[in-house]
């Protein structure tokens, strides 16, 4: 049970000042009550304070929250923000290097926030201001220049902060974590831009040979920059048409078991145009770099992209590689493919994430379904005729 304890007064009669006393050398601005409670590993805490009343509803909430399972120790409630997210990267390092880089990147922009405070310090309007103000003003290079962030990442601090706060509710540092749906800033819903046919060729033809095959690998395949410059050869099937995505580069796993999903491909794109590539440029995997021939880079192929999109008419500068799934999967779509099918070419985990990113692009069926509920109308109509008739 929480009691509260006099440490200027002795417990004993007749009571005396003990050492703590202002009269008796102690510091007269010293806390004077201590409130001890039992924590959950049955060990006495305490904590002190200047008015007995505090002292008191503190020891009594206190024994309230290991009753409720929610305790929290004073002593590691003291853990600031900069401490917890140190603590937390180094238990997240066994990720892939690329996973840890950019949660490396998430816990730089935390820290820098909320770093000096204690993880129970942090408020949820706080979290939202720090978003607000993110989308506003964005960040500030190190020139200097002022640099716009897109919601999106706006939406993955949020996230990496939520995550990072779970983990320490897990931990029993804090009772419960500030982040909800009601901090979250929304991650902004952006159409994709969808290139051309005639600007995807154009873009084939202004990229150096060598690494032409690599526009064919994200337009009529659909794989990503890292998938594309990891994938081997003995993982392309010239004969029957089928690509194999095993790894990313340099010699990853991929990140899920859809990501390893096999891809049907034309047959004239593997005999016509990657087959005579790989003869061309012989290596153990598709895309190789010059002059050496080793395995092609994804920051050697992005730098190549961004040289070759300058010189395609139409394209938005922050056109990327990944964008080359979005003219695949509308290929896809305006053959009459439908959601299921898109989504086992793209190797989406789920048919929500192709339906959000590309559910635009289906066409609008007006008049097929206004015909289905005529139809049912008419059936009805006609039925009725036929009754009346018959009386």
């Amino acid at each position: 049970m929480a009691r509260v304890k006099d440490l200027w007064w002795t417990t004993s009669r007749p009571r005396r000042k003990t050492s703590r006393h202002p009269d008796n050398g102690g510091s007269k601005d010293a806390k004077r009550w201590l409130a001890i409670w039992i924590g959950p590993d049955g060990k006495e805490a305490s904590r002190a304070f200047e008015k007995k009343s505090d002292a008191e509803k503190h020891g009594t909430a206190m024994e309230a929250d290991t009753l409720r399972g929610v305790y929290v120790d004073p002593k590691v409630a003291r853990t600031t923000v900069e401490q917890w997210c140190d603590t937390w990267l180094t238990g997240y390092a066994t990720r892939r290097k690329s996973t840890v880089r950019q949660a490396r990147t998430h816990v730089a922009q935390i820290k820098a926030e909320f770093g000096p405070l204690p993880l129970s310090a942090v408020r949820p309007s706080q979290i939202r201001s720090w978003t607000a103000r993110l989308r506003a003003e964005g960040r500030t290079l190190r020139s200097g220049e002022k640099q716009p962030l897109a919601d999106s990442y706006v939406y993955a601090l949020h996230s990496r902060l939520s995550q990072i706060m779970s983990d320490a509710v897990r931990d029993g540092i804090i009772p419960r974590s500030p982040c909800s749906r009601y901090t979250s800033p929304g991650a902004g819903k952006q159409r994709a831009y969808v290139a051309t046919t005639e600007q995807i060729w154009t873009l084939y033809e202004a990229m150096p040979e060598r690494y032409q095959a690599s526009i064919l690998l994200g337009a009529f395949v659909g794989l990503r920059i890292a998938e594309a410059c990891g994938l081997h050869v003995e993982d392309v099937d010239f004969m029957r048409g089928i690509v194999h995505p095993a790894v990313q580069f340099p010699a990853e796993p991929l990140k899920t078991e859809m990501s390893r999903a096999s891809v049907p491909i034309s047959r004239s794109l593997a005999t016509d145009y990657l087959a005579p590539h790989v003869a061309e440029w012989p290596a153990a995997t598709v895309l190789t770099a010059e002059p050496g021939g080793g395995q092609l880079e994804p920051w050697r192929l992005e730098r190549a992209f961004r040289t070759a999109r300058g010189k395609v008419d139409g394209l938005p500068a922050g056109f990327r590689f990944q964008d080359l799934r979005h003219y695949f999967a509308s290929l896809l779509i305006a053959s009459g493919a439908d959601v299921k099918v898109v989504q086992a070419r793209l190797r989406h985990a789920s048919a929500k994430t192709t339906l959000d990113t590309y559910g635009h692009l289906w066409p609008d069926k007006d008049e097929s379904t206004r015909e289905a509920v005529d139809a049912v109308l008419s059936a009805r109509t006609e039925q009725g005729r036929n009754t009346r008739k018959a009386r």
